[in-house]
């Protein structure tokens, strides 16, 4: 009903848990744990209710104690996840901090639940690259939690002489997609090195997280960078490593605890990035400068958005401008033409699943919901990462 994350491969396991299989095989420094394979979701399908079978949770139950029933991070490892028709982001549901039998067993079925989600049908759908009739199989990741005191996000070089890409924040959890938070930026090229100011984190996009289990508070770490070049190094180092490893460029989630780097995630980039904006001077009549997301460019009416239940008030055509995106914003890539939000960067949710949808998207531009008024027509560069009244 289990295996180890090291015997993981794409057919019994899905694209997430085998490149970590193959990463762990390698050496390269992923938390080790467990696999409950796509057979043991077929066979909890079989349950109305999705129950989790006895012969999984007597599974579990021996498999925790050996890894010394530590606190754990449980993830999605679907069969149409991480792959090269696309990232997935956010779409299936993790449950992070978790710990003993019970607990685990719980976020074993709440990850198998989100297969079938309208969110994931949507998404897929949209795209037009769904593979198979009906729900895909999940398999579910068991790792050890890394109670990171800095993590992020790295993009690998697209092209030779490209620079590795890395967004990165304090603290607690691996993915710079999170609401409220402004990540630190770095481009690396062995030298190069542009750090960003942080804000404070909050939960990834797509996890849970118990109660009782809360991020560590940054105060005067806020405004350091939250990377020192020799770790910058480590990372792009690593990155150059995994995307030799796989033959194609990598999008690759990070950690750091206790001054180690781990891996938690590594998959295929799905659409290219934009150009860095240079930080020289915007001329001419442009009234917002934000980080480029996505390609392209829009002219359309504004839509200030500060939550789903906004949505229905989006048109075809129409420009959301939104605090920021989660996967529970996914629909509205299917509506909005361009998307602009207050926080994130560009590798973040918003950027990736616009990206994959081949709209523009500009991000981090503060307080774009009251500088933007409701309704006003604007044109949107992804590209250049500009928002700009649109002329008559």
């Amino acid at each position: 009903m289990v295996m180890t994350l090291r015997e993981a491969s794409v057919d019994a396991c899905g694209g997430k848990a085998a490149a970590l299989a193959m990463l762990l095989r390698e050496g390269l420094p992923v938390p080790d744990g467990f696999v409950v394979p796509f057979a043991a979701h077929r066979i909890a399908r079989s349950d109305a209710g999705m129950s989790v079978p006895h012969e999984l949770w007597d599974a579990l139950a021996r498999h925790l104690p050996v890894m010394g029933d530590p606190p754990v991070a449980v993830r999605s490892s679907a069969a149409n996840e991480d792959t090269a028709r696309g990232s997935a982001a956010g779409q299936y549901e993790s449950v992070l901090a978790v710990r003993g039998t019970q607990a685990v067993a719980e976020a074993v079925r709440v990850g198998w639940a989100s297969s079938s989600s309208a969110r994931d049908t949507g998404y897929w759908n949209h795209l037009n690259r769904h593979a198979a009739d009906g729900e895909p199989d999940m398999a579910v990741l068991v790792q050890r939690l890394i109670d990171a005191d800095a993590s992020g996000v790295m993009f690998t070089p697209i092209q030779p002489g490209d620079d590795t890409r890395i967004e990165a924040s304090w603290g607690f959890g691996a993915q710079c997609g999170r609401r409220n938070r402004h990540p630190g930026y770095l481009r690396i090229r062995v030298r190069r090195r542009h750090p960003a100011r942080h804000r404070p984190q909050d939960d990834p996009p797509g996890s849970r997280r118990p109660r009782r289990h809360r991020p560590r508070r940054v105060g005067r770490e806020q405004a350091l960078p939250t990377l020192d070049d020799a770790t910058a190094t480590t990372l792009a180092d690593l990155g150059g490593r995994i995307a030799a490893l796989f033959e194609r460029p990598q999008d690759i989630e990070w950690a750091i605890a206790d001054g180690k780097v781990w891996i938690l995630q590594a998959r295929p980039i799905t659409a290219t990035l934009p150009p860095l904006r240079q930080n020289a001077p915007v001329a001419g009549d442009v009234s917002l400068v934000g980080t480029p997301g996505a390609h392209g460019t829009v002219t359309g009416a504004a839509r200030v958005l500060h939550g789903p239940p906004d949505f229905p008030w989006v048109q075809p055509g129409d420009i959301a401008i939104c605090p920021y995106t989660d996967p529970a914003w996914t629909p509205l890539f299917r509506i909005a033409a361009a998307v602009v939000t207050e926080t994130g960067g560009v590798l973040s949710h918003a950027a990736i699943v616009a990206r994959e949808h081949g709209i523009p998207a500009v991000l981090g531009i503060p307080h774009a919901t009251t500088r933007i008024q409701d309704g006003t027509r604007i044109t949107v560069n992804g590209t250049k990462g500009t928002v700009i009244p649109a002329r008559n």
